[in-house]
Parts: C-alpha cells; structure tokens; sequence
C-alpha cells in the first residue's frame, strides 16, 4: 500500500484506518442516539406541558421547535450515515482489496456526512436563537420597576426553557458528528 491510496494487501496502516472508521461510526452512532433520545422525549415533555398549560407562546411549538425538529432529523441522517457509510468503510478496508473502497470514495462520504452534520448544527443553532429570543421578550415583558404583568402566557413557564435543553443537545450531538468526520478526515490524511 501506498500512502496515495487503500490498494494492495492489508498493511498496518490500512488496518489502523479501518479500525478508525468503525470506531468512530460506533462511538458517533451512540453518541448522537443517546442525544437524539434525550431530546426528543424533552421537546415531547415541552409541547405536552405547554399546552397542558394552555400557554399559547410555547416555544417548542413555534419556529424555534421547528428548526430543532429538523436538527432532530438530519441528526436521524447522521445515525444512519454513521452506521452505514463510516462502519461499512472499515469493514471494508479491512477486507480484501477486491472489496476496498478508494480512498477518494471514502474521503467523499466522510465529507458528506461533515456538510450533513454542519446543516443540521446550523437548523439547531438558528432554532435555539430563536427560542432564547423568545425568552428573552418574555423576560423583558414581565414587569420592570415595580410594574408587574398579570398575564400568565407572558411568563416564562418551565416547558420554555425545556425546548432550550432539546436545542443544546441537538447542537451537542451534530458537534459530535463533526468531530467524527474530521478526526477521520485526519487519520486518511496520516
């Protein structure tokens, strides 16, 4: 093998890479699953207690939940992505050369899977800002200088700042992803 490409019998070096890549499918697929979950029983927890609540301004039902839903999808993407490009790859590069991909192959699919993961910390990003602006309104409306707000959709209800939670763990999880692919972007690149 030489350092242009995975052709040729197995070397140490293919074998490292190999191994990389299905680690790294392995640890970004759970990583992002268990942050997938976590938000998603968090933004339910939020939409049902908001309109339990009979709050009309619940965040998690407004442009800022949207945005985060969609996070949630591409972030669905990335699981599949994980398990079935970054996983097969290293069992692939493991495997006889007849099998292997090219290396160009490989580096496509992990740059692929970083626009994937980019898109989808950008969705999340745009929607927390919108939640935390929402907040911030909500804040600012309830009563300044000994003037109080009597209105309750006003306030700031615990359901708010659980779509706030959903956000950050989206982000966390597409960071995730991110690093994923750049951490084998620079193993091929050894």
């Amino acid at each position: 093998m030489n350092k242009t490409g995975f052709s040729g019998g197995p070397s140490p070096t293919v074998q490292q890479i190999a191994k990389a890549f299905r680690l790294t499918g392995w640890v970004s697929f759970w990583v992002q699953l268990v942050l997938t979950v976590v938000s998603t029983i968090t933004l339910i927890f939020a939409v049902a207690a908001g309109r339990s609540a009979g709050s009309p301004s619940n965040p998690g039902t407004g442009v800022g939940g949207v945005l985060t839903i969609i996070g949630l999808g591409l972030l669905g993407f990335n699981m599949f992505w994980s398990l079935s490009r970054y996983v097969a790859y290293g069992r692939r590069l493991g495997s006889d050369k007849t099998v292997r991909p090219k290396k160009s192959e490989a580096i496509q699919a992990i740059r692929f899977g970083l626009m994937v993961s980019l898109v989808g910390m950008l969705l999340a990003i745009l929607g927390a800002e919108t939640i935390v602006g929402l907040l911030v309104s909500k804040a600012l409306s309830q009563g300044i200088g000994g003037f109080v707000n009597t209105d309750p959709s006003r306030f700031i209800q615990p359901a708010d700042t659980f779509v706030v939670q959903a956000s950050i763990n989206v982000i966390l999880a597409q960071f995730a992803g991110i690093v994923s692919a750049l951490w084998l972007l620079n193993q091929m690149n050894k």
